[in-house]
């Protein structure tokens, strides 16, 4: 049954029952006072209301008759006191739940109220704020899912084209000396192994959405980790004609607590993000910077290369967000390497950030928390 509806019929009982009940209540009374059936004692006390003909008075009738249009106006009042507190928020209920059944979120039912229906709308905002969101993040994350499709589809079709034209002339005899074999085995592997960095990008990123990243935490001697690392780093990039210069300012006894194989991943990642902006015409070069910053070490990356605009600085970190937007670009790239570090690196319990100039490089910088036994009590 309709509010409105409900709201009347009691309206008919607040108003209808107490005059029945009140004319019962005479007549038996009436009836009573006219055959004398009490003793003259209640006669004389009831009698007073009663005219000569055993009707009732003027007064009283006139009494009777303002006490019901004083209770029909009190009860209309107060139906339409508590219809008007009520219907208009039902109705708005009721659009907003036609606006979501349509798939239209922009509205509001926000309501400034104290009542019970005014907490009930702002639940139901509560809620439309809540779907919107979600609706917003699921087309979000659409939209990543085609970017990263598109990104890794493009990525992956420079190095296979490579490798079948490679492969195409071996075997058509072009390379026909050994040095020139050698050179299209080389050129093979090497694109064989781009096309599995691409492939463990996204591997990683299916993890990282579902916060499976497999970590294995050690702890490792800071001086040790970077010595080692530093010895790969400098015959990857010596073969790229590429300087690297390391520094380290951390008394040799420190340890950290990390991940040794996803700590490599962040330095990679952002090692080959310098070397794809690398600028042609300076030498390139490199510098690894360790430093001592209290509870944390500071690892910084510089390059000399092209360097990233001031109004794209605060997107790098983003997923798919590229400097440069050319898909034709000769960097390439997936787009999440950066969104891939930063993930990892917080997951460490650390944080990073960039600072870079155009034209004259950039700069990567994070902390990682150092390895502290606990005090025993």
């Amino acid at each position: 049954m309709k509010l409105k509806n409900r709201l009347i019929i009691s309206f008919f009982i607040i108003t209808i029952a107490p005059v029945l009940i009140f004319t019962i209540l005479v007549q038996a009374l009436k009836s009573i006072v006219m055959q004398k059936a009490i003793n003259e004692r209640m006669l004389n006390l009831f009698s007073k209301y009663f005219d000569e003909s055993g009707e009732f008075n003027e007064l009283v009738v006139n009494f009777c008759f303002a006490g019901l249009v004083i209770l029909m106006l009190t009860a209309i009042i107060m139906i339409v006191w508590i219809y008007r507190g009520v219907a208009p928020q039902l109705k708005t209920l009721k659009l907003a739940a036609y606006n979501i059944k349509e798939g239209n979120l922009d509205f509001s039912v926000a309501s400034s109220g104290k009542d019970e229906m005014s907490e009930v709308c702002n639940a139901f905002e509560d809620m439309r704020i809540r779907l919107k969101n979600n609706a917003k993040d699921r087309l979000d994350d659409e939209a990543e899912q085609r970017a990263l499709i598109s990104n890794i589809a493009h990525d992956l079709k420079t190095p296979i084209t490579a490798i079948k034209g490679y492969a195409e002339g071996m075997l058509d005899g072009v390379a026909d000396t050994p040095e020139k074999r050698d050179k299209y085995v080389r050129t093979i592997y090497n694109k064989a192994n781009e096309m599995n960095t691409l492939i463990n990008e996204l591997t990683l990123y299916s993890n990282i959405d579902t916060n499976k990243i497999p970590y294995n935490f050690q702890k490792l001697n800071l001086h040790a980790y970077f010595a080692d690392c530093i010895e790969e780093l400098g015959m990857d990039l010596e073969n790229q004609h590429i300087r690297l210069d390391y520094s380290n300012f951390v008394d040799p006894d420190v340890l950290i607590i990390a991940d040794p194989e996803q700590l490599g991943r962040i330095i990679h990642n952002i090692i080959s993000n310098s070397v794809k902006y690398m600028r042609a015409d300076v030498p390139s070069k490199i510098e690894i910077s360790i430093k001592d910053v209290g509870d944390f070490v500071q690892i910084e990356i510089s390059d000399n290369g092209r360097g990233i605009a001031t109004h794209d600085l605060p997107y790098v970190f983003d997923r798919f967000y590229r400097a440069d937007a050319s898909r034709n670009s000769a960097a390439g790239g997936s787009g999440i390497g950066l969104s891939i570090v930063k993930k990892i690196i917080e997951d460490h319990g650390g944080k990073i950030w960039v600072t870079s100039k155009e034209n004259e490089g950039t700069t990567m910088c994070f902390v990682i928390r150092k390895y502290q036994e606990s005090p025993i009590v």
